[in-house]
């Protein structure tokens, strides 16, 4: 029979979230469980798996032009302070590195290649144990840590006439340089942050089209705490409700910056509305009239990546999964990292300490 792997708190992700949701597992007193761990010994154990090939996280696959003077931003993980940050080095570099440093300087328990592909409950205690079939094996947990991110299910949204297009269709998932677009018209689809990032970038080369739904919103006022605290409070108003998180623009608006600035002076932030049609040769635009296109970048974000949860029944009527904290309202045994609120790298470091202090809690019997 195989041998299924005990632990009591298994993170799954070993992005900011995850990492921070180990560093505080391990501050508490737990002990990295080894890959054929049996139970016994004082100590609570935790265990990180990571699908990645290596360490970084998201950040391993941002394209290489996204340099550190253009990132949003990061946050230091916790116990270790980011280094000194060369603004010319990409971001994907830079950030896997640091990642790297972090996980080897505290020892933490990260087992990867791994894919987690379900989690269920091994009965109907709910206070039991938690199956985890992966690809190395099973294991069984009394809790788990979902870190999981977005990254990995890029969002294409469907329109009519798509599947007639005779130029090249991405995501931003799969974008690596503007170079390979030039002389090429590319129409770039989203209002998000990425969208105007690379609509700045491509349109230095070749030209570009930018079609959002709604009207964007900028701000030219900083995005201060008390802005951070609004934009907190109300994703963490929608998915006390049971409503899928929105997205970070959505809440926060688009924030000028010197380089965005240039790209509106060349036109490339001109907005149009969303086609309503596409065609082999391009897009039907909203006044009937065609648009020759030779490559449709889709910006429109990610969804978050939750399909190995799908036996546990979590999501609620409205469409998303009602949450107290990090923790899942109706499943003590699951927190969430990463995912609303605490899906920007300030918000992942606070929810992994909220969900280790919480599940200290609920392991304790209190």
């Amino acid at each position: 029979m195989p041998t299924v792997h005990t632990v009591d708190v298994l993170v799954i992700g070993a992005g900011q979230a995850g990492l921070s949701a180990a560093f505080h597992l391990q501050r508490r007193g737990f002990r990295p469980a080894a890959p054929r761990h049996t139970a016994g010994g004082p100590e609570p154990t935790y265990q990180v798996l990571d699908n990645e090939q290596g360490p970084g996280g998201a950040w391993r696959h941002r394209w290489r032009s996204l340099r550190m003077a253009t990132v949003n931003g990061i946050s230091d993980l916790p116990g270790i302070a980011a280094p000194d940050v060369d603004p010319c080095e990409p971001s994907s570099e830079f950030i896997t590195r640091y990642f790297s440093d972090y996980e080897d300087e505290l020892d933490l328990a990260v087992q990867r290649p791994v894919r987690v592909h379900r989690v269920s409950r091994e009965d109907d205690d709910p206070r039991g144990r938690l199956r985890v079939e992966t690809s190395e094996g099973t294991w069984s947990a009394r809790a788990i840590i979902n870190a999981t991110g977005t990254w990995t299910k890029p969002f294409w949204p469907l329109y009519p006439g798509q599947e007639t297009f005779g130029g090249r269709q991405l995501h931003v998932a799969d974008y690596v340089a503007a170079e390979e677009f030039r002389d090429l018209h590319v129409a770039v689809v989203g209002g998000g942050i990425s969208a105007v990032q690379l609509l700045e970038e491509i349109s230095r080369v070749t030209s570009t089209s930018w079609f959002t739904r709604r009207e964007p919103v900028w701000r030219d006022t900083p995005f201060d705490a008390r802005a951070g605290h609004d934009a907190v409070a109300m994703v963490e108003e929608r998915v006390a409700r049971g409503l899928p998180p929105l997205s970070v623009v959505s809440v926060t608006g688009l924030l000028w910056t010197p380089s965005l600035r240039e790209a509106a002076a060349r036109g490339a932030l001109d907005r149009r509305p969303m086609f309503t049609e596409i065609l082999p040769e391009g897009v039907r635009l909203e006044d009937g009239s065609v648009l020759d296109v030779d490559v449709i970048l889709w910006a429109t974000g990610f969804r978050a990546a939750l399909d190995h949860l799908a036996p546990l029944r979590l999501r609620g009527p409205g469409g998303g999964i009602a949450m107290e904290g990090t923790r899942v309202a109706d499943e003590p045994r699951v927190h969430l990292v990463g995912y609303g609120p605490s899906s920007s790298t300030i918000g992942a470091n606070r929810a992994g300490r909220a969900a280790v202090n919480d599940l200290l809690r609920f392991l304790d019997g209190t």
